[in-house]
């Protein structure tokens, strides 16, 4: 069953052909929300990316009445290279979601397992759902589907190479010569944000700034972790086993199973600069040795399948100084959304996006750029620096790293103050308080990073 959505973009006729989770696209008009098309040139805004970051903030917008134009240089439903976890904290930030999700196929976990240098592990469950495991084709295209349904206009194949700021707008011009200007743009579109890159608010991450992160989505058929109540963790995942825990830098890098309900996630990461200069295997490689690897621990089930490999780049240093200037605010990726210590980004993505269409919407004197910068501090500033000095910290020596999997282990409270976080019970400003009440010196650590970076 599919819903097939017609209308003429730029002069000509443009179809967008969804799955079955894409209701009709005049849904919002026949619940009496206002008409977007019909907006003055002043209230449009231009979205580029319609990942989490840029579906969200055009759901928000278009609800809000405003005209919404959200690009893409893909089709939908569009493959993602993607852990696809999300804390289940999204589900209280984003009370709608919880509904719309029974619409694909979501897989929820209570049990962690950590496991760190030298051997070290232990196990952490909560008494609820703790983490929602879905697959971005699936998910990006429901949330696209609720944008629409709002009222935003979805134009697809609009592949962006060209971006220029005048004093009333913003010009973008496409791969295949299609124009689009609004006097606000949200930029949504990945770690290699054109937007970002043409007008100059970010020139490229540095290779000490992103994760490349190795993964494939292979169905459960060919492929299967052998507890899916579980998500499996290593942090600072040494491939040749060397490191151990001694007093040494630890590898920089992570390895992960996220169980699907029909598929299973397993990928490597390290951070660039440190594959490039530590480690001497190609992408695949790597891969293929540590799915050998954990087949023979008999914790998976079957064969890598090379096909579903895909490698991609991870901002993991924190968003940028400025994710926003003039009438460009970058949200998502674009803008380093993204916690430096787990590498998640969806729940990130979506509270950037939703923040930058609040920001578009505020009855606030201040320029945009300025309400955006202050809200997205408000909400996730602290959080996403404290996460980079964390990864740094740890990083730095092996022993740190095992000693946070053993204190997971004898530190109860602790452990449930983290799982209270990412269900959503506990605001960050909380858990870092009495986190750092029941640790001084890591106390310490972090005040002496704040003050020196």
């Amino acid at each position: 069953m599919s819903a097939t959505i017609s209308r003429r973009v730029s002069g000509k006729d443009t179809t967008q052909k969804y799955s079955k989770v894409c209701p009709l696209a005049n849904f919002g008009r026949k619940m009496g929300l206002p008409s977007t098309m019909d907006a003055p040139p002043s209230r449009q805004v231009v979205i580029v990316g319609a990942g989490p970051a840029g579906a969200t903030a055009a759901r928000r917008l278009a609800l809000a009445g405003r005209r919404v134009r959200l690009l893409d240089r893909r089709s939908f439903p569009r493959h993602k290279p993607c852990g696809g976890g999300i804390s289940a904290r999204a589900l209280l930030r984003f009370p709608y979601l919880e509904r719309e999700l029974s619409r694909i196929a979501t897989h929820t976990v209570r049990r962690l397992y950590l496991e760190g240098p030298g051997g070290k592990s232990t196990a952490i469950e909560s008494d609820r759902p703790a983490a929602l495991m879905i697959r971005r084709v699936e998910f990006d295209d429901l949330l696209v589907s609720l944008a629409v349904d709002a009222g935003a206009e979805l134009i697809d194949d609009a592949d962006i190479l060209q971006a220029r700021e005048s004093p009333d707008e913003i010009e973008l011009t496409s791969r295949d010569g299609r124009q689009f200007s609004a006097r606000v743009v949200i930029a949504a579109d990945g770690v290699h944000s054109v937007v970002a890159r043409r007008l100059g608010l970010n020139p490229g991450w540095p290779a000490a700034s992103v994760a490349l992160d190795m993964m494939e989505e292979t169905p459960r058929a060919r492929l299967r972790d052998l507890d899916p109540s579980t998500l499996w963790v290593s942090y600072a995942h040494d491939p040749s086993g060397r490191l151990g825990d001694g007093h040494q830098n630890a590898a920089e890098g992570y390895a992960y199973i996220f169980p699907k309900r029909d598929h299973v996630n397993i990928g490597i990461g390290y951070v660039l600069s440190y594959y490039r200069e530590a480690l001497d295997d190609s992408p695949y490689d790597l891969q293929r040795r540590f799915i050998d690897d954990l087949r023979r621990r008999r914790i998976v089930e079957g064969e890598s399948v090379r096909e579903n490999f895909t490698p991609f780049l991870i901002p993991v240093g924190g968003p940028l100084r400025s994710p926003a200037r003039g009438r460009v605010l970058l949200a998502g990726d674009a803008g380093g959304f993204v916690n430096g210590f787990t590498a998640e980004g969806i729940y990130y993505a979506m509270v950037s996006g939703e923040l930058a269409a609040d920001a578009v919407l505020a009855d606030d004197p201040r320029p945009v750029a300025d309400r955006y910068c202050r809200m997205v501090d408000s909400e996730i500033g602290d959080e996403l620096r404290d996460s980079v000095l964390l990864q740094r910290y740890l990083f730095a020596d092996t022993r740190r790293v095992g000693k946070v999997i053993e204190g997971a282990r004898r530190e109860r409270a602790m452990t449930k103050l983290i799982l209270d976080f990412a269900m959503g019970r506990l605001s960050y400003r909380t858990l870092r308080r009495r986190m750092l009440m029941r640790s001084p010196l890591l106390a310490a650590h972090l005040l002496w990073a704040h003050l020196t970076t």
